[in-house]
Parts: C-alpha cells; sequence; structure tokens
C-alpha cells in the first residue's frame, strides 16, 4: 500500500554536504572575529539598528539562519554562552571543522557510526587527557591567575587596550558576590552583578560599586534622598485607582451615587498603601505604575517609592535583601493583607546622580551581597560593547574559581590535545582510528584561525607548535624545554 506524503524527501550524500556548507558557511562568518587579532563585525537589523561587535554568538543570533543544520551552530552559540559565557566562536568553528571532516570520511566509505564511536573515543580521551595533564590549580597561581584569565577574555574586545584595568576591576565583582550554598559548596552568583551603562567620561572611568544599583529614580522629589536602615517591599503590580473590568457596566440611577464610586476606588488604592507602610516598609519597589495621587501617601510617611522597575532586576533586589516579590495581595481566604515578613532589609536605600541620570543605590543588602558595575563610554555601541565584554569575563572568573583550574590559551591545548590523539589512534587497529586522526586533525583549526587572523604563516607555526607538544610529550626528562619558548607564546611572538 502506497501512502501519499505532500512534499519531497532528500536523503544520501547530496543532503549530508548541503548540511555541512550551511555549517561550514556559518562558521567563515564568525572566523575572523577569533582571537586578540580578531575583526569586528558591524550588523545592521530590518529597522537599521546598528550592533557592533565581534562576540559569536551576538553576530549569530542576528542572522537570519534558515537552513536547518545552521540554526543547530546558531543554538550550540547560544548555549555555550548561557553556560559558559565565552568561546562561542571557538566551539562554531571546531564544529563546522569536525563536521566536514567526518563528511569527508562518509565520502571514502567509512560508516557513519564508525565515526560517531571514534568521535566519542576521542572526546572522552581528550577530557581526560586535560584533566590530569594540562589542567593547573588556580591556587598555585594565586589572583595574577584570575586577572590573567579576565584579560585573555577581553583581548579581542573594544576594551583590550584597557584589559588590566578592567580584568581587576571583574575580578573583585566577581569576589564580592562570593556565598556558600547549603551544601557547603562556594558559588559566585554573577547574576548579583549589575551592569549599568552610563554616557560620558572614557572606560577607564568606569568603577565598582558596593550595592545594588537600580537605572531609575525617586518617583517624585519631596521624597528624601536617603532611608536608613531601609525596609524594602518589591511589588509586582500597580499602586493605580482600582477600576472596573473592561465590559463591567454599573447602572446608577442617583448622579450622587457616581462620586462615592469614585471616593471608593481612591479609598481601596490608599487602604493598599497604608497596609505597606504599616507593615514597615519605607522603600517601596514596583514594576507597574503608581498614581499622582497615590505618591502624596509616601511622601508624607518619608518613604522612596521607585516605579517602572525591571522585573528582573527586581528579582535580583528580592533575593539580595531576603523581600519576596508580590504579585497580589489577596491571601488565601481572598482577603487584602501585607505582612511584616515579606520585606527585606539592607543597611541604605540612596538616590545618587551618575553622569546626566537618577540611580537607586541600595547598600548593604541582608542576605547576599550585590555589587554594580557602573561603565562610562562615549555612545550606545561603546557601552554595548563595553557591556557584552564584561559579561564573557565574568563567566570567565566565575568558571575558574568554581571549578579551580586554568589552561594554557593561545591554540596550545588545542595543539597538545591534537599531538596526543594522533598518537592514541595510531594505537587502535579498527575503524575508528580514521575518525580520532581527524578529530585530532579537526582541533588544530583554532591555532590555524589565531595564525591567519594574525596575518602570520599558519603552517609554518603550527607545524613548529606540533613539533614543541611532540617533543614535550615524548621526552619525559623535559630538558629539550630550555632551548624553546612557551609554545603558548609563539602565536603572539
Amino acid at each position: 500500500m502506497a501512502i501519499d506524503i505532500s512534499g519531497e524527501r532528500q536523503s544520501g550524500q547530496d543532503v549530508r554536504t548541503q548540511n555541512v556548507v550551511a555549517c561550514q558557511a556559518v562558521a567563515n562568518i564568525v572566523k575572523s572575529s577569533l582571537g586578540p587579532v580578531g575583526l569586528d563585525k558591524m550588523l545592521v537589523d530590518d529597522i537599521g539598528d546598528v550592533t557592533i561587535t565581534n562576540d559569536g554568538a551576538t553576530i549569530l543570533k542576528m542572522l537570519e539562519v534558515e537552513h536547518p543544520a545552521a540554526k543547530v551552530l546558531v543554538e550550540l552559540a547560544e548555549l555555550q554562552d548561557r553556560e559558559v559565557g565565552d568561546g562561542t566562536t571557538s566551539v562554531v568553528i571546531i564544529a563546522a571543522e569536525l563536521l566536514k571532516r567526518a563528511n569527508d570520511l562518509v565520502r571514502n566509505k567509512i560508516h557513519p557510526t564508525s565515526i560517531i564511536s571514534g568521535y566519542r573515543l576521542a572526546m572522552r580521551e581528550a577530557c581526560k587527557y586535560v584533566d590530569e595533564k594540562l589542567a593547573v590549580k588556580v591556587e598555585k597561581l594565586g589572583k595574577d591567575s584570575l586577572v590573567n584569565c579576565a584579560k585573555t577574555s577581553m583581548s579581542s574586545k573594544v576594551i583590550g587596550g584597557d584589559s588590566d584595568f578592567f580584568a581587576n576591576l571583574v575580578v573583585d565583582a566577581v569576589q564580592a558576590v562570593k556565598m556558600t550554598n547549603v551544601r557547603g559548596e562556594v558559588k559566585y552568583p554573577i547574576k548579583g552583578i549589575n551592569i549599568l551603562k552610563a554616557h560620558g567620561k572614557s572606560a577607564r572611568d568606569s568603577y565598582l560599586l558596593k550595592g545594588y544599583a537600580l537605572n531609575t529614580g525617586r518617583a517624585a522629589q519631596g521624597m528624601p534622598l536617603r532611608v536608613a536602615p531601609a525596609r524594602i517591599a518589591c511589588l509586582d503590580f500597580n499602586l493605580q485607582k482600582t477600576k472596573m473590568q473592561m465590559g463591567v457596566q454599573v447602572l446608577v440611577t442617583d448622579p450622587r451615587e457616581l462620586e462615592k464610586i469614585r471616593q471608593r476606588e481612591a479609598d481601596m488604592m490608599k487602604e493598599r498603601i497604608e497596609k505597606i507602610l504599616k507593615a514597615g516598609a519605607n522603600v517601596i519597589l514596583t514594576t507597574k505604575g503608581i498614581d499622582d495621587m497615590a505618591l502624596k501617601y509616601f511622601v508624607g510617611a518619608g518613604a522612596i517609592a521607585v516605579r517602572r522597575v525591571r522585573k528582573e532586576d527586581l528579582r535580583h533586589v528580592a533575593k539580595a535583601t531576603g523581600a519576596t516579590a508580590v504579585s497580589t495581595f489577596a491571601d488565601m481566604e481572598g482577603e487584602e493583607t501585607f505582612d511584616s515578613s515579606l520585606l527585606g532589609s539592607a543597611d541604605e536605600v540612596v538616590e545618587e546622580r551618575i553622569a546626566d541620570d537618577d540611580v537607586i543605590m541600595i547598600k548593604g543588602t541582608k542576605t547576599t551581597s550585590a555589587v554594580s558595575l557602573i561603565l562610562r563610554g562615549a555612545n550606545d555601541f561603546m557601552l554595548d560593547e563595553m557591556d557584552r565584554a564584561l559579561h564573557d569575563a565574568l563567566c570567565i572568573v566565575k568558571r575558574t574559581l568554581e571549578s579551580n583550574n586554568v589552561v594554557a590559551g593561545g591554540g596550545a591545548v588545542e595543539a597538545a590535545l591534537s599531538v596526543y590523539l594522533e598518537n592514541l589512534a595510531t594505537t587502535l587497529g579498527s575503524r575508528e582510528q580514521l575518525a580520532i586522526a581527524e578529530f585530532a586533525e579537526s582541533l588544530l583549526i583554532i591555532p590555524k584561525v589565531l595564525a591567519v587572523n594574525a596575518a602570520k604563516d599558519a603552517t609554518e607555526l603550527v607545524a613548529k607548535l606540533r613539533a614543541y607538544h611532540h617533543t614535550a610529550q615524548t621526552k619525559a626528562d623535559k630538558k629539550h624545554l630550555s632551548r624553546y619558548r612557551s609554545p603558548a607564546s609563539i602565536l603572539t611572538a
């Protein structure tokens, strides 16, 4: 029995080649942005907004990719950005190279299953080799290693020239949010680091502030500039006059009743505000609006009210101060209540002026420490790229502190793994040998691209790099190293 299925079905080598070509096309877009001398890309969207960046994840996110195989690479870059924070360009380049070489093996009549098992074996062995031989404990290297990790991440970004200054800023920020969870593990929740962008001055005028900064000011001028100690209410609803839902009709026979309805609407809002103030709140943050009529109650009580706070900021403030983000006044019985246990605590809340903007600073938070990085720069393009660069650096320092290991950069790890896996491949007598050899060759794409982007002779440099690593892995006494420079420094020489 034949089943009629609309559409086309493609299979075989042609489709495989199309998929690999699509992935190669995506990798070629970001290839030139890899490394300390990589180039920036200018991206223009449908409405004419311009983004200037060399962050792989940002470039790929803004591409309108339609091919399903290429979309997988874009998602890979996004996942890398979310999980690790940096290395988005590298993973895309390596993945595309692995696919290209696997396709060559399939053309030579090697079954895909053999290639997959060979790649998996190579991956396991590579990870094991990195852990056992290449990784160095951070304690042995001290704070300098953290600063160098941050500098490596920033070297290819717009703030690369000021990497010394920003690297120390990043390390201090990450160490400031150090905490120990219930299992006794030391964690560095970098979401507690708020990055605030302010126009004006130079990048080197950026600084670190102890406290969480909200990019908004007080709702009214009559409110105090400083409250200490602060009891903070985090609200996720309007503090405006209660109005009937759309579609609700009220038939009034006596015109005097209308005024009573209006008065009751205003009274309901007043009662809600009084409940918040009676609970002891002297700082009120809400993601929605606050009625102008309601502001006089806060001014009279000497409280600071802030409206239109971003939801993400409200969540972070609630977590840092021990507050509960409240989305309704109604309790389980439907009664409107507001308990003091919902409030968070901080040493002080103060309004400060940064550049031309008013900023609310929450200092001395109760549960977790919070810090803010205030970035200064000429325009939005500069500040946005600085933000992306610092996000990558913060993630890298966090990963370094939590994993407690670092490895050499500059393509040194990839070259060492390539030599190791090539030697491993020759010990196998199965078809997986070919897949492992291709895996080893694929890893060399990173030093090759770094060399090409630095306008060096990639063939000669990679050959030298492999020779040094081969000697290092085969001669146990290491005496030969005295006449060689560090392999990681070859690309920067």
